[in-house]
Parts: structure tokens; sequence; C-alpha cells
């Protein structure tokens, strides 16, 4: 028992954990696992458009199902590359290159997606625009890279299951089928498919007011659709519903009912949560709605090691009333431009193009321990672009006024 408990792997903490790249036991054991050259990135220097996706098995990678493609586990991290061409005549490729994090992920997984990530942006000669994103807070961009967006419980360590086999001796899961209308952080307005996201029942108050709810009780499937939330939801909703009731390991004998917040039959809904039903009139704001509704300017700080070894922190702007603009950015070192205010939070991370090694290298645990001692959203997104290949959204969030 005692032996378990010491090679129990240690839970990623995005308050209390720094992810570290570089020169430790991890880049040790990620670099014996693949060697100096990673097979699983033969498909990304195909060349080819389209998104590719893998999973951190241990201190390894390996390619995800591509019909599994949105669907996502809490307990595991995976790297997302989307390649594309900014411009259809071009012969010239773009990368968005994302690692997600789960909220259950271990440390060891959290800090393998983060080095494979730096390893294939390597591979890839340093052009793609990197993301850290972590489950529940994942930018617009990310969620736009799929058809559908499922986020479940379990993971790799712990066992997982295809969303549509019923529960193993009928214990419920319950689902959130929310549709986001909000732009991203740039301002710049992305398509996003309708999210569904496994619900944890432990939680106190698991059921929001303003989006739609899938319980699956084996035998039986319930949908509830509460006050305020849209078609897209619900047709959505119905589309999940009938994946999960005509799923062979059901052999047909699975029922689906819908009620309507407040309507008379939505009280065992409830009551099959142990909760009591709400009212027809009762609505709550859904936990992941940002309450600010006007974006404050955006900082710009400056990250430098002229000084010496040690990388040095600046703020540059606002100073004395004035905004950042892109004529504050210098090549020789790296910006953090702190949109953490925006209604849709966001970190981005600016590297110059003669900025030093150690300041390409170190940029993303800075960012993060940047959120994190400034008490600021430590799960927002993390975007690292480098000069010459900003985007679209990095440019209007320089260029923000406050009104």
């Amino acid at each position: 028992m005692d032996g378990e408990h010491l090679t129990k792997p240690t839970k990623y903490s995005f308050e209390d954990s720094n992810i570290a790249l570089l020169g430790g036991e991890l880049e040790k054991k990620v670099r014996a696992e693949a060697g100096e050259h990673d097979p699983a990135w033969e498909a990304a220097q195909l060349g080819n458009v389209g998104t590719l996706v893998w999973r951190v098995e241990k201190f390894s990678i390996k390619p995800w199902p591509k019909q599994r493609y949105g669907e996502f586990f809490s307990g595991d991290s995976y790297i997302v590359l989307h390649t594309y061409k900014k411009d259809p005549n071009s012969d010239t490729l773009s990368y968005d290159l994302h690692f997600w994090l789960g909220e259950d992920t271990t440390l060891d997984e959290a800090g393998t997606a983060a080095y494979k990530t730096a390893e294939l942006d390597d591979v890839l000669h340093g052009a793609p625009v990197q993301y850290r994103e972590v489950m529940g807070h994942e930018s617009a961009r990310f969620r736009s890279h799929f058809k559908r967006f499922l986020v479940l419980k379990g993971g790799v360590s712990t066992g997982f299951h295809h969303v549509e086999e019923p529960p193993i001796d009928e214990t419920p899961r319950l689902y959130r089928i929310h549709a986001e209308t909000a732009p991203s952080a740039g301002t710049s307005p992305v398509k996003s498919p309708i999210l569904v996201r496994q619900v944890d029942l432990n939680q106190p108050n698991p059921i929001e007011g303003g989006d739609v709810y899938i319980l699956d009780k084996g035998s039986e499937v319930w949908q509830l659709n509460t006050i305020g939330s849209v078609g897209r939801e619900k047709f959505r909703a119905a589309e999940f519903s009938k994946s999960l009731t005509e799923h062979p390991d059901r052999k047909g004998r699975c029922d689906l009912q819908v009620f309507d917040q407040g309507s008379a039959g939505a009280g065992k809904f409830f009551a099959a949560l142990g909760l009591e039903p709400m009212s027809s009139t009762t609505t709550t704001q859904p936990s992941e709605v940002v309450a600010a509704s006007v974006n404050q300017p955006p900082k710009l700080y400056r990250l430098s090691d002229a000084s010496g070894a040690v990388l040095a922190l600046t703020p540059v702007k606002p100073l004395n009333g004035t905004s950042p603009s892109k004529q504050d950015l210098s090549p020789a070192d790296l910006f953090f431009l702190d949109c953490t205010s925006f209604q849709i939070p966001v970190l981005y991370v600016w590297i110059g193009s003669q900025s030093s090694s150690g300041e390409r290298r170190l940029g993303l645990q800075y960012a993060q321990r940047f959120l994190r001692e400034n008490s600021l959203p430590v799960k927002a997104p993390i975007v690292r672009e480098a000069e010459g290949q900003e985007t679209d959204d990095f440019i209007k969030a320089l260029q923000y006024q406050a009104a």
C-alpha cells in the first residue's frame, strides 16, 4: 500500500506549479522515450492542411484517433497542430500549435506536453503560434479547430470510456451543452462548436440556468432545457442524446425524455441528482461567463536578460496614461501583453527576432509565473508568437483603446 502511495502520480496544480521545460529530470525522461527525433512528428512535416492531435502517455505522445478529434479527457494532456494557409493562393503554411491540459492531468503529463510542444515548434522551424490551453478556459481559436467539442471525466491513467457507451452499473453521467457567443481575446469573432462537458456530480450546484443538460442513466436518457437555453444548444443536445440512445450496447432499449425547466415532469430530473427543482423563472449566470462587460486597456511588460543572467520584467505601458503600441516592441527582447482584464482574458508572449535563447526558452515559464505572482487568472490562455508572425488578435489587442 505504501509503495502504491509513493508512486501515485502528482496532480498538476495550476495555482502552485510551474512547468519546467528544460534541464531537469523530465527532459531526461522525455528524451529517453523518443530520442532526438520523435517519429510522431513525421505527420506534422508532410505539409498537409488540417488538424492533428496527439495525447500524452507517460513521457511520450501517441496519435489520437481521428474519429475522436474534439474529444478530450480531464485526466490527460494533449497536443494539437492546426495547419492552414492564410493566403489560399500561396504555398506558405501557417500553424496554430496548442497544448491542452485537463484539470486532473498529472505534473509529468503537463510538463511532457509543454516540452513536446516546444520540440514540435523546433521541428517546424519556429513558425507556429503556440497556445497553452486549460480545460474550461480554452481559447475560441482552439475550439474552432473541431466540428464537435466534448470534455469527459477520466483519462489514460484511470481508464476512459467512449461517450456513447452506457454507464457501468447505471451510474449516471451528467453533461452540459453550452453555446459560447463571446469573441476571441482580440475581439475577432471565431466560429466555435457547441461545447459538451461532463459535469462532476459531486459539485454543490451542477445545474446552471441558460444551458441544456443531458442525464445518461443507462436505460434512460433525460434532457433538461433550462430557462435561457437557445435553439443551437437544444439542437446539439438532441443530436447528442440520439448518439447515446442508439449506441449498439444499449440494444435499442434506451428511452429518451425531454423536460423544460418549470414543467411538471422536470422535478424528477432534479430529484435524480438529489436537487430541489429550479422554478420556471430561475436563471443563473453560467460560471464561464466573465462578469466584466468592458475591456480595460492591455498592459505591456518587457522581459530581458540584458542586465545579466537573471531575466528582469519591466513595465512598459501604460505609463502616464498612454496605451501600448507596436512601436514599443523591441526585436532584442521578449514582451508580455497582459490582456487578462479583457472580457475573454489572455496573456500574449511576443518573441523578438533578436531575443536571446534564454528569453525564448523561458518565456512560457515566466508567463505562468507572471500570472500566478500577480494574482491574475492562472488558467487564462497563454499565446506565444514570434516577431513577424503576429496574429490578428494580438495586433488588435495591442491597438486597443478604452472607450
